[in-house]
């Protein structure tokens, strides 16, 4: 018996050839891998994340820019009229006054690296505190540096929650050097701040109220679960700190200088501008003020700042036109002529992927 070829077998016609009309399944392969290669491609690629983030920064930088110009538009007049009162002010005090106002970024940084525990950039520290302080002047006191260091911190790959405590360890630390150096000075000028009387009887009701509204803030301080936890994440942190001498001495002493160089300031413009009051008294009215305006948390302390640092000059002895002029002089060094350059640092650093 003669046997059939496997091929034939398979087809059911001699010599392996399809039925009529049936598909040739190699001329289908091919007209398909034809028509793939050849028909137009309606597919499109997706975007890269690294050209989404390009964008991105590039947005944002131009809305810095942006912001910056509208600031600078808006808050022209009081830019002007500070010039217009300092262009008579003896000019080596205000380059004391200008000199000081940027070591301040220096002490910044250097707070900042005391409180975490790995080394930072130092350059690229120096630049995100600058940066931060002009971020500082647009968003309400705190926010915005806080923010920019924030997101600094956790580029330097630190986690989130121990960038978070970093900053608050950083900013009790400055909040006690505050506080001991206004006790320092208030005892070393006694009577200086003097507080307008008012009958006693007049403010019985109201401190009352505040007795219990600061009763109830501090019960409810202490049974909320979620702040006892960062109180401990905050302490653990410091004591992660102070094992460490080099990191403790940075951050105390930076947190001294910020404090000393910003009254610094304050004092180089009221020798320009002849103020009849002491350094000391100055640097008190300044470190009392600005702890008052820390209640008040507006954008870089601007109006609040100002208001309080007014009050306690004139308090302190000083004519009114002329404390007017030392707050502007103040503000004009740390604020305005600052600002543009910061905001366009900020803007840099987005783009460069350092914030």
């Amino acid at each position: 018996m003669t046997r059939m070829p496997p091929t034939s077998r398979r087809s059911g016609r001699p010599g392996g050839s399809s039925a009529p009309g049936a598909p040739d399944p190699s001329s289908a392969s091919s007209t398909s891998s034809t028509s793939t290669t050849s028909g137009p491609d309606t597919t499109t690629a997706p975007e890269s994340p690294e050209r989404t983030r390009t964008r991105w920064h590039a947005v944002a930088a131009l809305l810095v820019l942006v912001g910056a110009l509208f600031l600078a538009h808006h808050h022209w007049p009081v830019i002007e009229a500070g010039a217009g009162r300092l262009a008579a002010a003896d000019r080596r005090w205000l380059l004391v006054g200008a000199t000081a106002a940027v070591s301040t970024w220096v002490s910044s940084a250097l707070a900042q690296q005391g409180a975490v525990a790995q080394p930072l950039p130092g350059g690229r520290l120096v630049a995100v505190q600058f940066a931060a302080s002009a971020a500082n002047h647009v968003l309400p006191a705190g926010i915005g540096a806080g923010a920019v260091n924030l997101r600094f911190l956790t580029r330097c790959g630190l986690p989130v929650a121990r960038s978070a405590t970093a900053l608050a360890v950083k900013t009790v630390a400055g909040a006690v050097v505050r506080g001991v150096l206004i006790a320092v000075l208030a005892l070393a000028c006694p009577g200086v701040l003097r507080i307008p009387h008012v009958p006693a009887v007049a403010h019985v009701p109201a401190i009352a109220v505040a007795v219990v509204l600061a009763m109830g803030a501090a019960i409810a301080a202490l049974l909320s679960g979620p702040l006892r936890r960062a109180i401990r994440a905050v302490l653990a942190d410091v004591r992660a700190v102070h094992r460490q001498p080099a990191r403790a001495a940075a951050l105390w002493g930076g947190s001294l200088a910020f404090a000393l160089l910003h009254a610094s300031v304050v004092v180089a413009v009221t020798q320009s501008l002849e103020l009849p009051l002491s350094p000391a008294l100055v640097a008190l009215a300044y470190l009392a003020a600005s702890g008052a305006a820390a209640l008040l948390p507006t954008p870089g302390g601007i109006g609040s700042l100002d208001a309080a640092l007014a009050l306690a000059l004139t308090l302190a002895g000083s004519p009114a036109a002329t404390a007017a002029s030392a707050v502007l002089g103040y503000r004009l060094l740390t604020v305005w002529l600052p600002l543009l350059p910061g905001l366009l640092v900020l803007g840099l650093l987005v783009r460069r992927k350092t914030l």
